[in-house]
């Protein structure tokens, strides 16, 4: 008896061993890839920290946003600068990544220091029948849009992300919706690249452009929500300053589709479709929102100000 113990607690401890040894995925992947063994829900089972208690992505529930005064708008620095260097692009099994060849910085808007730009990603849903299935990784009052832009920002004082990963404030990620309406001819150079990108692995380089070119106006985003967060992919890091525009970016249906002909793997594997972790809890951590550029409270807090003036009107006039 003792010995099928023995041989029961061995096995469990090698399969511990495998999974945690495993490929992290996301859920799309679990139908057609069975060796991918790790899904959203056991990543802490790769990294402890994504069980920790400020993960990203969550839902953003604007009645419960906190006004911050000190959100100013954020400056901009070089966003608007055309390199002379080309971008890198890959499909690295998760997204495709563009790798910066200069580093646009951004400071003020309440972050305590500079961050400068080192590569960017999107995350996104998957096209239904009737229409394409939202993918954002944030969500504000549970509403997702399809896409999700990040841009992933180290402090200026560190070479690389594992560097910035050593400090409580390494990492700042802008992160902006995507919102199906008309083409958007700036986007048009990347999307051209997908084509070259469809499988893990595989690299190809494109003219830079001006980082501002691929974001709303400047002077639309100053309505933004910020929290203290993590990455939303393993090793799920915690440190990183989270600014969630309210304006979205705007792409065509036909070329927010174009992403979901890549592959998280080689030739014949699945599409890589609904790349985006499920939302996380807040626990204890508070959501501010920026006082930047208007005057104009969240939709709810707006709504509730409307009906308190209206009570306040009637009771005069009684």
């Amino acid at each position: 008896m003792e010995l099928l113990f023995l041989v029961l607690f061995s096995l469990r401890i090698l399969k511990t061993e495998a999974v945690v040894g495993g490929h992290w995925c996301y859920q799309s992947q679990k139908y057609d890839q069975p060796d991918c063994e790790v899904e959203p829900r056991q990543w802490y089972q790769v990294n402890i920290a994504c069980k920790g208690n400020k993960q990203s992505p969550i839902n953003i529930v604007t009645k419960n946003v906190i006004y911050d005064k000190n959100l100013k708008p954020l400056n901009f620095e070089g966003y608007d600068v055309k390199g002379s260097s080309k971008w890198n692009i890959e499909n690295n099994g998760h997204t495709v990544k563009v790798e910066l060849s200069t580093s646009p910085k951004i400071g003020g808007g309440g972050l305590r220091r500079k961050y400068k730009a080192v590569e960017f990603h999107l995350h996104w849903g998957i096209e239904g029948v009737a229409q394409y299935l939202p993918g954002s990784e944030h969500s504000i009052d549970g509403e997702k849009q399809a896409m999700e832009l990040h841009i992933v920002h180290i402090r200026e004082d560190v070479a690389d992300v594992t560097e910035a990963k050593k400090h409580a404030d390494g990492v700042a990620v802008l992160a902006f919706f995507v919102k199906i309406e008309e083409e958007n001819r700036n986007y048009a150079t990347l999307i051209k690249q997908l084509e070259n990108v469809k499988y893990k692995g595989e690299t190809a380089q494109m003219e830079p452009l001006p980082l501002s070119s691929l974001l709303p106006p400047e002077e639309e985003l100053g309505r933004y929500y910020r929290y203290e967060g993590s990455l939303t992919t393993p090793d799920c890091y915690e440190g990183v300053t989270w600014t969630v525009f309210e304006k979205p970016i705007e792409l065509g249906i036909a070329q927010i589709s174009q992403f979901s002909t890549l592959h998280f793997d080689g030739k014949n594997s699945t599409l890589m479709v609904e790349n985006f972790r499920p939302a996380q809890f807040l626990n204890k951590r508070k959501v501010y929102w920026s006082s930047a550029s208007s005057t104009l409270l969240p939709p709810t807090k707006a709504l509730m100000l409307v009906l308190m003036l209206l009570y306040i009107l009637t009771s005069l006039f009684q």
